[in-house]
């Protein structure tokens, strides 16, 4: 079980994909068992999943840093999910 480097369990609660792209730059991407196309395709449409699933891969759900992904991703997506039903019912 290799440990995820902490300056990537930061930077991506604020800004996952360039994050993650940094990540692959440097090789410093954690172990995980997602075949390579399945990292491709989560890294553009859902970074913070991808996330996620390098932390339980790495660090098990009982790690605080789970929880805290978590938390983030949710507040994350139920404000943009408002912010469209809002700008889609105005008049």
């Amino acid at each position: 079980m290799e440990n995820i480097e902490t300056w990537l369990l930061i930077l991506t609660l604020f800004i996952p994909r360039i994050s993650l792209f940094i990540a692959y730059l440097i090789h410093q991407i954690p172990y995980n068992n997602i075949p390579f196309i399945g990292d491709i395709l989560l890294y553009i449409f859902l970074p913070r999943v991808l996330m996620l699933i390098y932390i339980v891969d790495n660090l098990g759900t009982s790690s605080p840093w789970f929880w805290i992904h978590l938390v983030v991703a949710i507040a994350v997506w139920g404000k943009s999910s408002n912010y469209a039903y809002k700008k889609k019912f105005k008049k």
